[in-house]
């Protein structure tokens, strides 16, 4: 299950890609299967040792084209271990809403994405999101859990304010709103309720198969009810010395 939209997320094959915060992996397996180098990177360390086998896995069953590579790496996302000007994308998926320095993370992100290259930043959605933590305080008092909600135009102040160019936004994943409501409502830890098990077998259903009819209303309700909010934005070019003179 894909958040980040690659029609508007271009890669190259032989791109250098960090997927900064890359929890299951998810990102950073579709960028590898696209021909990039990818570096998945989280500092939970069991979350890496798996995602590192899958993408062994991958590379043993032919999933990548020949010349993409991919590691994963265990990081701190406030000091990553990789010199200026790294990468040619990044990918920061539904992690700065766990992060205290929010600002902290998106400056290095930007120290290591090259001039002209692009990132893409998800977060929940504030509306849906506000809903979970109305029906739950369990949904977010835990450790490493949210500590804040994002209005769309707060996340683009912070994408710009840290010298990002935003080209474009979308929400994605409308039918995961009632699953979180559910769990919310029926208690976060409990999957046997009757309603939160239906819509897991509903979900799961959706992911497999990807029916017409379902694909189509999730088009619908995302502008509506998307669970996540997607924002796309380059890092400038430096200027050149004859602008810098003028």
């Amino acid at each position: 299950m894909l958040t980040v939209d690659f029609t508007r997320f271009p890669l190259a094959p032989g791109d250098r890609v960090l997927d900064l915060g890359c929890g299951a992996g998810r990102h950073a397996f579709e960028c590898y299967r696209r021909g990039a180098h990818v570096v998945a990177l989280d500092r939970d360390g069991e979350e890496v040792r798996q995602v590192a086998g899958w993408l062994a896995a991958m590379k043993e069953a032919g999933e990548a084209p020949a010349g993409a590579g991919a590691i994963a790496v265990e990081g701190d996302a406030l000091a990553l271990p990789f010199p200026d000007d790294s990468f040619d994308a990044l990918i920061v998926s539904e992690i700065m809403e766990h992060v205290p320095d929010d600002k902290g993370l998106l400056a290095e992100a930007v120290r290591v994405l090259r001039p002209g290259g692009r990132i893409a930043v998800t977060v929940p959605r504030y509306g849906p999101e506000r809903v979970c933590w109305a029906l739950s305080d369990a949904y977010h008092e835990v450790e490493g859990g949210h500590i804040r909600i994002y209005r769309g135009d707060q996340l683009l102040d912070r994408i710009r304010e840290a010298g990002l160019r935003p080209y474009g936004t979308h929400h994605a994943h409308a039918l995961h709103s009632p699953y979180w409501w559910l769990k919310c409502a029926f208690g976060v830890d409990n999957d046997k309720a009757l309603p939160v098990r239906a819509y897991h077998k509903l979900l799961v259903w959706d992911i497999t198969k990807r029916p017409l009819a379902t694909r189509a209303a999730e088009r619908l309700l995302d502008p509506v009810i998307g669970k996540s909010f997607v924002a796309y934005a380059t890092k400038p070019r430096a200027a050149g010395p004859a602008l810098e003179r003028a």
